[in-house]
């Protein structure tokens, strides 16, 4: 046996070990969520990897509950924030308070400052608050007056936007919404899953109670341990292609995707699509990286960072028809 399939199997080992807690988030999201475990499986990719979620999806799909639910049993600080036209920055991050009896100012700290923050309709307010917001996810900090706030860790931003009503609404520039590592389209639960959260939920009284099944410290340590799970070179040069591809179609083949693309996916595509195709192994306990992975999460990394020409919109064709078609022709190794 060759050293390196010894490493394999000593880092086959670790992973299944480190990846266990998975399972047991899992297991306990299951007493008050049905189905929806691409969206959970989603939002566990984001907090493994330090990456920030926007959730798209009608209002009653299990959105706020599920991400309220995930704080709670990984025993972290949550907070939901209602975005609204009449929020201000300072509403978010916090502001400076004059105490008369002090003569002096102190940091009244924002809803900002927890582990998990749900940023519902996220399109509902003005730029200058969801710029706010972004800043936060960006540097992980926030100035108040002249002090600046480092946040802890885990710190991650899950926003929700709804794509039905749009009166009323700004929405995200592109610029923004690339700052988000995952875009996920949330869907109507199945008939047979929508029996069974009627007769989970149409009762009165106490809902179920959570209990916390994981430390944060966890969390970080899983973080680490993501950056030594293998990833072959060819894999690699799948991803660099898969990205490439929607800048420069005609190199793959793709000529009638050339006028259907103003911009294509930016240089955070590639380290996003990376990082999650080994947190999805992670998840599944493996301790190495397959070309599966990345073609599992790559619609949610891309669909948000493609921005389709007039021509397209005008033949009804969205980013996720082009990220399909480049999925389907791209070679897999």
């Amino acid at each position: 046996m060759s050293e390196y399939a010894i490493d394999m199997e000593a880092l086959t080992e670790k992973i299944e070990k480190d990846s266990a807690f998975i399972e047991d988030i899992r297991k306990e999201l299951d007493k008050v969520i049905i189905g929806q475990r691409y969206m959970i499986d989603r939002l566990l990719v984001g907090l493994l990897t330090n990456g920030h979620v926007l959730l798209e999806g009608v209002p009653g799909l299990a959105k706020t509950l599920t991400v309220s639910s995930l704080a709670t049993v990984l025993n972290t600080a949550f907070q939901r924030i209602q975005f609204t036209p009449d929020l201000l920055p300072a509403d978010l991050i916090g502001t400076l308070i004059y105490n008369q009896k002090e003569g002096d100012f102190f940091v009244k700290k924002g809803p900002i400052f927890a582990n998990i923050i749900l940023a519902d309709e996220i399109n509902r307010s003005p730029a200058k608050v969801q710029s706010a917001l972004l800043e936060a996810m960006q540097e992980k900090q926030v100035t108040i007056g002249e002090e600046t706030f480092k946040l802890e860790e885990p710190f991650l931003v899950l926003a929700t936007q709804n794509p039905v009503e749009q009166e009323g609404t700004y929405p995200l520039p592109e610029a923004q919404v690339d700052r988000f590592m995952l875009k996920l389209k949330i869907d109507y639960p199945t008939e047979k899953e929508e029996m069974q959260i009627m007769r989970m939920q149409a009762k009165t009284g106490e809902k179920e109670v959570l209990n916390k099944v994981v430390d944060p410290k966890k969390i970080l340590a899983a973080r680490k341990t993501i950056n030594e799970i293998y990833m072959d070179e060819k894999v690699e040069q799948y991803i660099v292609d898969l990205v490439f591809a929607t800048r420069k179609p005609k190199n793959y083949n793709l000529d009638d995707l050339e006028d259907l693309i103003s911009f294509g996916a930016s240089p955070r595509a590639t380290i996003n699509l990376n990082l999650a195709s080994r947190a999805n192994a992670f998840m599944e306990h493996r301790a190495y990286v397959t070309p599966e992975d990345v073609r599992t999460i790559a619609m949610d990394v891309l669909r948000h960072r493609i921005i389709p020409t007039f021509e397209a919109e005008a033949e009804d064709i969205n980013s996720e028809d082009i990220v399909t078609k480049i999925m389907n022709t791209v070679q897999v190794p």
